[in-house]
């Protein structure tokens, strides 16, 4: 007999998941920002080590902070099993999804004849984090990675947002993307609270640049307050959620203003799957950055600085 309890496993989990954001949101909270500092890498990892992808990285990274786990790698059951281990009793399972593709016989309206259609379904499965799990191997005992000294990691970060080849002026008091000019412009980096609240914001910015026609092609001409404008306010915060996940930075660059909240709710609440489009989108942006990181590469001091 099982010594463990699992939700249920929803009929509809893009409608669960969307309900949970909207909870969130409706509390003045951003679910999205990561709970671990420790270590290099803070997304939620599978028990290979390989980094969780799209709306399961924030679905995860809240469950963990409900509940406080401090372990960012999940299982299943049957994988906790197979490793020796054992889901404690009374332990809750968290509900993971992805894709599954077939392809379907269909009717061709216009010729009658039988085609091959590909489709996709949304599936879920459950999972555990490594904190409720007893018997595991020693190497998924949590080990809190220092953090590199001060020096080092800025020479790192800076490294990484000079290779990143966007057009970048400093001045006035906003920080915004232009998509007409494919500039960034930023306040001073003095204007800011920290270097890393700086870098933090920049790192937001450079996510709406990526939705340029030239690279991944996003609509990024939209007025204020309409779905679209929302929409990419969205895959942009959750980008650079990835991002500071990635490179130790703070994802808490934006006030919790309830202007945008309020936009978020209003798309969340009218397509549940909204969510799982902006956490894709997100995801391809985060990745188109990263692929920046160099491995040695002299730092410009204005960007050590920063």
């Amino acid at each position: 007999m099982r010594q463990y309890r699992s939700d249920n496993v929803p009929a509809n989990p893009a409608e669960t998941i969307t309900q949970a954001i909207i909870e969130r949101l409706e509390a003045g909270v951003r679910p999205w920002r990561q709970p671990w500092t420790g270590g290099p890498v803070s997304r939620p990892l599978r028990v290979c080590g390989t980094p969780y992808r799209g709306a399961n990285v924030i679905w995860l990274w809240m469950a963990a902070q409900a509940r406080g786990y401090a372990s960012p790698t999940w299982m299943t059951y049957h994988q906790a099993q197979l490793l020796g281990g054992q889901v404690r009793r009374g332990e809750r399972g968290t509900v993971a999804i992805f894709y599954k593709s077939y392809t379907k016989e269909v009717e061709n309206p216009g010729t009658g004849e039988r085609e091959d259609e590909a489709r996709r379904v949304l599936k879920s499965f459950t999972v555990f984090n490594v904190d409720q799990i007893d018997g595991l191997p020693e190497r998924f005992a949590p080990v809190l990675t220092p953090l590199p000294e001060p020096d080092e990691r800025d020479r790192s970060i800076g490294a990484w947002f000079a290779s990143v080849p966007a057009r970048l002026r400093h001045g006035g008091g906003e920080a915004y993307y232009m998509p007409s000019t494919d500039e960034i412009t930023m306040p001073d980096v003095a204007s800011f609270r920290s270097r890393d609240q700086y870098r933090a914001t920049l790192a937001h910015e450079m996510a709406h640049w990526t939705g340029h026609a030239t690279r991944l092609d996003r609509a990024l001409g939209n007025r204020f307050g309409s779905d679209a404008y929302a929409m990419e306010e969205l895959v942009a915060e959750l980008a650079s959620a990835m991002v500071g996940a990635a490179l130790g930075l703070p994802v808490d660059h934006l006030d919790d203003h309830a202007s945008y909240l309020a936009s978020w709710l209003k798309v969340l609440k009218t397509d549940s799957r909204a969510i799982l489009t902006a956490a894709a989108k997100a995801e391809e942006a985060s990745a188109f950055l990263l692929a920046f990181q160099p491995e040695t590469q002299p730092v410009e001091p204005a960007l050590l600085a920063a």
